[in-house]
């Protein structure tokens, strides 16, 4: 195994990349890190081609960020070369010991170029199950849509509908009394699903709001009274 002189990671792309402090570090230059890499830079070197900038807490500065750089291996070796120092020479040829090793793992024959094509297809194919999933389940916590409001609420006044007696029910003619239903109704769905008003509610609940009102009944004493009042015959409404 070769030794690690200086941490060579991978980006977000798979690309090979080596810590721009890291590298300062190992050449043992003197100069200030961010003096050293902008001029650096100045040899024809590109932001988010050649490298990238990024923050980093460091305890050195009691936890605040710096300012790191992720380099390319091409951009690492130039730096290197560019330094004319033992160090730099060792850092090259470190450099290019990485690149000749990675290319020796690379496929070589059809069916081994195949083979990490189907598995690059398959974290590609996963990472898009993950991401529809989290969609998915975003969509499921937010709260219902309008089309839902309104199922919602044609259902709650057909049950309230239902349990006065119907439309030509005594109780639902009688004034006022109809909000009973509706207000203990609302009261206990509410209280069921945790929410302050109908438009709270959750879409992955929405079923099974749809269920809980189609099967409510109301409480006895409002049971009673609803009997009374549709049972008599010459009531004034």
């Amino acid at each position: 195994m070769m030794n690690e002189l200086i941490r060579v990671t991978k980006d977000n792309d798979g690309k090979s990349v080596v810590s721009g402090r890291d590298l300062h570090d190992f050449l043992e230059v003197n100069e200030k890190y961010t003096q050293w890499f902008n001029r650096m830079v100045e040899y024809g070197f590109t932001e988010n081609v050649d490298f990238i900038s990024f923050s980093e807490k460091t305890e050195k500065l009691g936890g605040r960020p710096r300012t790191d750089h992720a380099l390319t291996l091409d951009m690492a070796k130039e730096i290197s070369m560019i330094q004319r120092t033992e160090r730099g020479k060792q850092a090259r040829q470190y450099f290019l010991e990485i690149e000749k090793r990675y290319k020796q793992q690379l496929p070589q024959t059809p069916e081994e170029k195949l083979a990490l094509t189907m598995q690059v297809a398959n974290r590609l194919d996963n990472r898009m199950k993950k991401v529809e999933a989290d969609i998915d389940y975003m969509k499921n916590k937010s709260e219902i849509d309008s089309n839902q409001r309104y199922q919602l609420k044609a259902t709650r006044n057909r049950k309230a509908v239902e349990i006065c007696g119907g439309y030509n029910s005594n109780f639902y003619k009688t004034k006022y009394a109809p909000r009973k239903v509706f207000r203990e109704l609302e009261h206990d769905f509410k209280d069921a699903f945790t929410i302050s008003r109908y438009e709270d509610l959750r879409k992955e609940d929405f079923n099974d709001a749809i269920h809980f009102i189609e099967g409510w009944h109301a409480s006895y004493p409002l049971e009673q009274e609803i009997a009374q009042i549709n049972a008599q015959t010459n009531l004034e409404i």
